[in-house]
């Protein structure tokens, strides 16, 4: 038993260490300026006073201190960069499936390790909330590389509660929480019926800037011809036999596929809310940089 865990725990740090050097890697070389510019700071903070220049603005021209040495003098901003940066991620049960190369909570995992090593490079805070249909775990938000280590070596060992979908959970408990203005990363496959969600989200745009990440399988879009088929619904564990080869069942599942995919664009679309598709086997780098790009 103690040899099982002693691998265990060597396995999960291997997979930590290569979440690392991949997302380290792609902060520094691929998205190096490009979050800086797309996730700006809190506004201008003053810096300092200097002599007047040409060219500079009179409306930042210090009065009090102008008067006081007789010489035109001009206040100095900077820009406040540090940021929040909350990462609210997934993990019900629907999160695991994965048909290619990689699970929906793999690639969302290797997407908020990026994120947050991009933060770390503008010395922003980062921060975590696991949810399914309920708060799973809340991390509060701290800067440095081994609060990142620990946010994924949680990802990839949490156990969660509960395998049900509630987005309203997480954007409910990020508006509670985290009082100021924080730039937020809705991390989900978006499985969850109807708009019971646009109120939540349209008021946590409002108060935070958010910014939703869908990861998909393309192989979800259609039901495949296997004939009669037990399944077991990944959220609910509900059990049943299902005849795929019915023409009338697949065209019903594609449609209510389509219409799930098409109730997200909707909703981020009328809160606000940026929306960035992420496929599962492919490289979601080009995604992250059309998003940062978009935002600059």
């Amino acid at each position: 038993m103690k040899k099982d865990r002693t691998a265990q725990s060597t396995d999960l740090l291997g997979r930590v260490r290569r979440i690392e050097i991949k997302a380290k890697g792609l902060s520094e070389q691929v998205f190096a300026g490009q979050y800086h510019s797309a996730f700006r700071g809190r506004g201008m903070a003053f810096s300092e006073v200097r002599g007047y220049q040409v060219g500079d603005d009179v409306r930042d021209i210090d009065w009090n201190v102008t008067a006081r040495y007789a010489n035109p003098y001009v206040k100095v901003f900077e820009e406040e960069r540090e940021l929040t940066v909350m990462l609210l991620i997934d993990l019900t049960g629907s999160s695991l499936f994965g048909a290619k190369a990689e699970s929906k909570r793999e690639l969302m995992t290797e997407v908020a390790a990026t994120l947050a090593f991009s933060a770390m490079q503008n010395n922003d805070k980062i921060g975590a909330i696991f949810f399914t249909d309920q708060i799973e775990l809340f991390i509060p938000p701290r800067s440095g590389r081994k609060h990142i280590l620990y946010i994924i070596r949680e990802l990839l060992g949490f156990q969660p509660q509960s395998r049900g979908t509630d987005l309203n959970v997480p954007l409910g408990y990020l508006m509670r929480t985290i009082k100021k203005r924080c730039t937020a990363f809705l991390i989900s496959d978006f499985i969850q019926t109807g708009e019971s969600y646009q109120t939540s989200l349209s008021l946590a745009s409002r108060k935070h800037d958010l910014v939703a990440l869908r990861a998909f399988d393309p192989t979800a879009a259609t039901l495949p011809d296997l004939g009669l088929v037990y399944l077991i619904d990944a959220e609910s564990g509900q059990k049943r036999w299902v005849d795929t080869s019915s023409k009338k069942l697949a065209r019903g599942y594609a449609e209510s596929y389509l219409r799930h995919e098409q109730t997200c664009r909707e909703l981020c679309l009328r809160s606000g809310v940026d929306l960035v598709h992420l496929s599962t086997g492919e490289d979601f780098t080009p995604e992250l940089i059309k998003l940062f790009r978009r935002r600059s």
